[in-house]
């Protein structure tokens, strides 16, 4: 919205609003607007969160502290999302393709979270929306939405291509040598194309159709499939993640500033020639949206922080976990995820690996056994006796580490 105003004030020689043209100044305005929506709207929302007594539903897990979280107010990720969601329809451009996938995203997940966080509330259902219709919005997202990247004409690639230069060289006796020199180079056409980036690998280029044969049909299949198992593996795993005050919402800030970095990058054809990597036309503007959703975050630990005064349930980490992995789908980085967002494998990993030991356990002692003490993995450490506050700093600090190392991937090949 602003983005045209100014661009209309740009053009007829209104002094400074040629600023809006710049992302960068662009995604500073967004950062200051989600984290002054998000300070200034969070205390008025727990407030009425309070008085109509939506609170947290608690389980007893035997951890300490827990029930005095009890009747905290929760819902806090529709705070996120309209933190997220004014900053980019004021300040970014919405007639693109990139922007407009990370709103229907965001708007989808968090009315999923929200229908979840509903039932558990007000229904008083602990159980909240049962998990197969959790996973048919997810899937039905990631139809919508590799489906928009397959068929829009404004989703294409410029690729690199390697070209091969022979140099003459004489040395002091007089024998000849060619030298064969490699230059990386910029497709100067874009093209339509699903390929994707392989980190540590040069000449890091896969393209899905080959698993395919090249056939159309199945290309189109298979790239929604990808969509689909990237949102259910990254959205699920940051729902499992959010179990400590402040914890993922912490460690998912690095997670999206790497992803806002990655899509400046990948955004600019001077950077992507000199990285070596796929030059994707109008996905810099992503970053106005990364900007926005790292200072919502930001602000929201605000609130969140230990002792956190409101949770952002399902509604929040549904759509934080979902919008990172569209997020890097769309700047062809899907393969990074796994080293990104370690830590939420992590959890994930935990929970698969003590569900499938207790049953095997169980089946073949009549007892069943575990390898952590609780999952996910953050209730492991509690229970050993460490302080909620530190294992969040901990693995704050972990993100962070794998976000430096994923950005190292750019070079390290």
């Amino acid at each position: 919205m602003l983005y045209s105003l100014f661009r209309f004030l740009d053009e007829h020689d209104v002094p400074g609003s040629g600023m809006f043209q710049y992302i960068s100044f662009r995604a500073a305005v967004a950062v200051i607007l989600a984290l002054l929506i998000t300070i200034l709207l969070g205390r008025p929302i727990i407030n009425y969160l309070r008085r109509h007594q939506i609170g947290e539903e608690i389980r007893n897990l035997g951890l300490d502290g827990e029930l005095s979280k009890k009747g905290t107010p929760t819902m806090g990720g529709l705070l996120i999302l309209v933190a997220v969601l004014i900053p980019t329809l004021l300040v970014g451009r919405l007639d693109n393709i990139y922007v407009q996938i990370m709103i229907i995203s965001a708007v989808w997940l968090g009315g999923v979270g929200f229908l979840d966080d509903y039932i558990k509330t007000f229904r008083h259902n602990k159980a909240g929306l049962k998990p197969r219709f959790k996973v048919v919005g997810q899937v039905a997202l990631g139809f919508i939405v590799g489906t928009m990247m397959w068929y829009s004409s404004d989703v294409v690639v410029h690729e690199t291509r390697t070209e091969t230069t022979e140099h003459l060289i004489v040395d002091a006796q007089g024998n000849h040598y060619i030298d064969e020199v490699q230059h990386v180079s910029i497709e100067p056409q874009p093209k339509t194309s699903t390929k994707t980036t392989i980190p540590f690998v040069k000449d890091n280029e896969f393209d899905y159709g080959q698993l395919v044969g090249g056939a159309v049909d199945n290309t189109w299949l298979l790239y929604v499939l990808v969509a689909t198992a990237l949102l259910l593996c990254v959205s699920n795993g940051a729902n499992l993640t959010d179990g400590l005050d402040g914890l993922l919402t912490s460690v998912s800030v690095p997670i999206v500033v790497v992803l806002g970095a990655l899509a400046y990058l990948s955004g600019h054809i001077i950077y992507a020639d000199y990285l070596n990597i796929m030059y994707i036309p109008g996905s810099a503007e992503l970053v106005i949206f990364a900007a926005a959703m790292a200072g919502a975050l930001l602000g929201f630990l605000w609130y969140n922080s230990y002792p956190a005064q409101i949770f952002m349930g399902d509604t929040g980490s549904l759509a934080i976990g979902g919008i990172i992995a569209l997020f890097a789908m769309c700047i062809r980085k899907e393969l990074l995820l796994p080293l990104l967002c370690g830590l939420y494998f992590a959890e994930s990993i935990s929970v698969i690996l003590q569900v499938g030991w207790f049953q095997y356990t169980k089946r073949r002692y009549g007892e069943g056994r575990r390898i952590f003490r609780m999952a996910p993995l953050h209730h492991h450490y509690q229970k050993g006796g460490i302080f909620e506050t530190k294992i969040v700093q901990r693995f704050f600090i972990v993100s962070i580490l794998l976000c430096a190392i994923t950005l190292m991937t750019l070079k390290m090949r």
